[in-house]
């Protein structure tokens, strides 16, 4: 079976390949038109997926080397996301899907971050404890079996990834936020300053970020950079206090379920202060990332989660819609 994957839930667009569980081609183009708003302009982004999805998707099926009438199915992001970029994408996705007459599904962007993990080790078996980080979500999951999610806790206010954005915003650096922040906090000590980290009374498997933010907010306002307190020892103890949280939360869950599997899903994924944390974490547990480029949103998990939901009988029609707030579970 051969799937093509589209991807426009924010601003990247993405349209990938995938036969029998093998990816043959992913393409992804992020809109840099965003960088000199500080984040992402939902209108500019909308224009930007009209721009691309035709010459991304074209690109897709090249580097595959096959042509649009090889595609058995579509499977294409309805959510959660960016209405405007949404609709997008999907309108896009029905359009070729009844030129070809081939069904199109809609996928979850939030449960293909969770199986883009099957991608990095296909021997991943159930059950497992999903962290799922973004910019738009941070969440725990208790993986038992294809469609069976229990929601083990999440965050009250901010994601991971949004704390990262904001942070960066407050630090004087650019978008997005986790790249910045990571890269400028390699020569920092993160021990220099103990940022707060909230919610971490016992058993507790929530977040909370916005003191976080808030705090930096308040200690920058006075901040006089000197020898032995520099902007990356901040930066880099901010970054650790992000860390910190996310791997007390993961310990507690693992805890809970009592699996010995874990996986980390999401943008937040490819921080390395974060995947070094959990290694250094977890010895004795099995811990799962996947590449870096399918950290980001793509649409390699979305073609491969896809072909998933075809194999298990989920037909694909034209008759659904975009769900900006589309949840999981």
């Amino acid at each position: 079976m051969t799937i093509l994957g589209i991807e426009s839930s924010c601003d990247e667009t993405a349209a990938a390949i995938c036969r029998d569980g093998q990816i043959l081609s992913s393409i992804v183009s992020s809109q840099l038109i965003h960088s000199r708003f500080g984040g992402v302009v939902p209108e500019l982004a909308s224009r930007e997926h009209e721009k691309q999805l035709n010459l991304i998707v074209h690109e897709a099926l090249i580097e595959a080397n096959i042509t649009k009438n090889d595609i058995d199915g579509i499977a294409v992001t309805y959510g959660p996301g960016l209405a405007g970029t949404l609709l997008t994408g999907v309108s896009f996705a029905k359009g070729l899907g009844f030129g070809l007459n081939i069904p199109v599904i809609p996928v979850n962007h939030l449960e293909a971050h969770i199986f883009a993990n099957f991608l990095a080790d296909p021997s991943l078996a159930y059950p497992f404890v999903c962290l799922l980080v973004s910019g738009g979500h941070t969440q725990l999951w208790h993986i038992k079996k294809m469609n069976d999610y229990e929601l083990l806790g999440e965050t009250r206010d901010d994601a991971a990834g949004e704390a990262f954005d904001k942070g960066a915003r407050i630090f004087g650096l650019g978008y997005p936020g986790g790249p910045e922040i990571e890269k400028h906090a390699r020569d920092g000590n993160p021990k220099a300053y103990n940022f707060p980290r909230s919610l971490m009374a016992k058993d507790s498997l929530e977040f909370s970020f916005s003191g976080l933010k808030t705090s930096l907010l308040y200690f920058m306002d006075d901040f006089k950079e000197s020898n032995s307190l520099t902007k990356k020892d901040i930066i880099a103890s901010y970054q650790q206090a992000i860390v910190d949280a996310l791997v007390e939360k993961m310990k507690r869950a693992i805890n809970k379920t009592q699996v010995n599997t874990c996986i980390i899903a999401g943008g937040v994924a490819a921080n390395k202060c974060l995947r070094d944390s959990m290694e250094t974490s977890f010895k004795n547990i099995q811990i799962l990332f996947p590449e870096l480029s399918y950290c980001t949103d793509n649409a390699a998990m979305i073609s491969y989660l896809g072909e998933l939901k075809f194999q298990n009988g989920e037909t694909g029609s034209l008759n659904f819609g975009v769900n900006p707030n589309l949840k999981l579970g």
